[in-house]
């Protein structure tokens, strides 16, 4: 039974879509990643917690709408913000004692600072500790009171080596506990290595992302792996066995003694594998705004991040060509609906300037003008 269902939700001003609809459900011991700018992260939150009315559709925890119970289900809920306040005159045991009070939980104070890392710093006052502790403490404040569900924005936005690693066992610990937890993030990569479970987030929709995990295995390459994921095996006697015992009796009476063979075409997805830590990122092609060999490596630009491929430069043009990739220079293919300018800075000089968030500038060979013309049309 799923703990919190989003069902169409969707926020308007005027005739803007501030949020497209989100159907979503999370259940116990389910962890659930949306990766989003920062804006559209909290604008969601602050929909979930009744905070920003919702233009249509409805948020369900436990079966009741949270807008108008959150006061009495507030004590199941954990909730760290990216930018909540602290008190820096307070100790932090005094701080988490408050909350403890406030909650009326009996588990200890020593109990949360050692799974967040800050056992040693109990006395310390709050001013003192680092932008890191302090995220870890935000965490501390929102399991103080054993909530069985968490939404957590950017828990781990700007923290030290030692606290991403023990941001990412707590979540673990609590996934394990039978919590259920919610997560925003502007990091596609962050968000792949907490969970399977990433939905991307744009003003247009809300996207699932497809995962894998990659089995340890001696036999297969990477791209074996994501060619039994994404494609059924052609063997070249792919066909569909058909009986006059499979058929009705009126059929088979007209149907000839021996089994007949009826051809199917394989099915065929193309998606774009690249690899994080352990597990495999299946883009769809238009995601992608350009690629660029690095040190032989096929580096996959999306959103404003890098991730690196399994597949060469020249495997991808072939596979990228019919959705509008060029190959505009030995080592970059760019998706042509990216491009935005086409610059001249000297005879023998042209970049191609995509509109992307970072307006991003692409080499453009001499050689290779004349065919971008011929297909643009110019």
């Amino acid at each position: 039974m799923s703990l919190l269902t989003i069902s169409q939700l969707v926020k308007r001003k005027g005739n803007t879509l501030l949020l497209p609809e989100i159907n979503l459900e999370i259940g116990s011991g389910q962890c659930v990643v949306i990766q989003c700018n920062n804006e559209l992260g909290n604008l969601l939150i602050q929909l979930l917690l009744g905070a920003v009315p919702a233009s249509s559709g409805q948020v369900l925890f436990e079966a009741a709408e949270l807008r108008h119970e959150f006061k009495q289900k507030a004590h199941k809920i954990g909730i760290s913000l990216l930018n909540d306040g602290i008190y820096n005159g307070l100790k932090v045991k005094d701080y988490l004692t408050f909350y403890k009070n406030l909650y009326g939980t009996t588990d200890t104070i020593d109990i949360v600072l050692r799974r967040i890392g800050l056992l040693d710093h109990r006395n310390s006052r709050l001013s003192a500790l680092s932008f890191s502790e302090q995220k870890r403490l935000q965490l501390g404040r929102a399991i103080i009171h054993n909530p069985s569900f968490l939404i957590l924005e950017e828990p781990e936005q700007n923290v030290d080596i030692e606290s991403h690693i023990i941001i990412r066992a707590l979540i673990s610990e609590l996934r394990n506990e039978g919590k259920a937890i919610l997560i925003t993030t502007s990091y596609l990569a962050d968000a792949i290595s907490i969970t399977n479970e990433v939905y991307r987030l744009n003003e247009h929709e809300l996207k699932k992302i497809e995962i894998i995990d990659q089995p340890e295995t001696d036999n297969q390459t990477d791209n074996q792996l994501v060619a039994a994921a994404i494609e059924q095996p052609d063997d070249g006697d792919n066909h569909l066995l058909v009986t006059d015992q499979q058929m009705p009796q009126s059929e088979a009476a007209i149907q000839p003694a021996s089994p007949v063979q009826i051809e199917t075409q394989p099915v065929r997805v193309e998606k774009i594998p690249a690899k994080v830590e352990d597990k495999i990122i299946l883009f769809d092609p238009t995601e992608i705004n350009f690629i660029e060999s690095s040190d032989g490596v096929s580096m996959l630009h999306v959103k404003g991040e890098t991730f690196p491929c399994t597949f060469t430069l020249n495997e991808l043009e072939q596979k990228l060509k019919a959705f509008g990739f060029f190959r505009c220079h030995r080592s970059y293919i760019v998706n042509l609906q990216k491009v935005r300018e086409v610059i001249t800075w000297t005879r023998n000089s042209f970049s191609l300037i995509l509109d992307d968030s970072k307006k991003s500038s692409i080499p453009l060979s001499k050689g290779k003008l004349d065919e971008l013309k011929t297909i643009l049309g110019i």
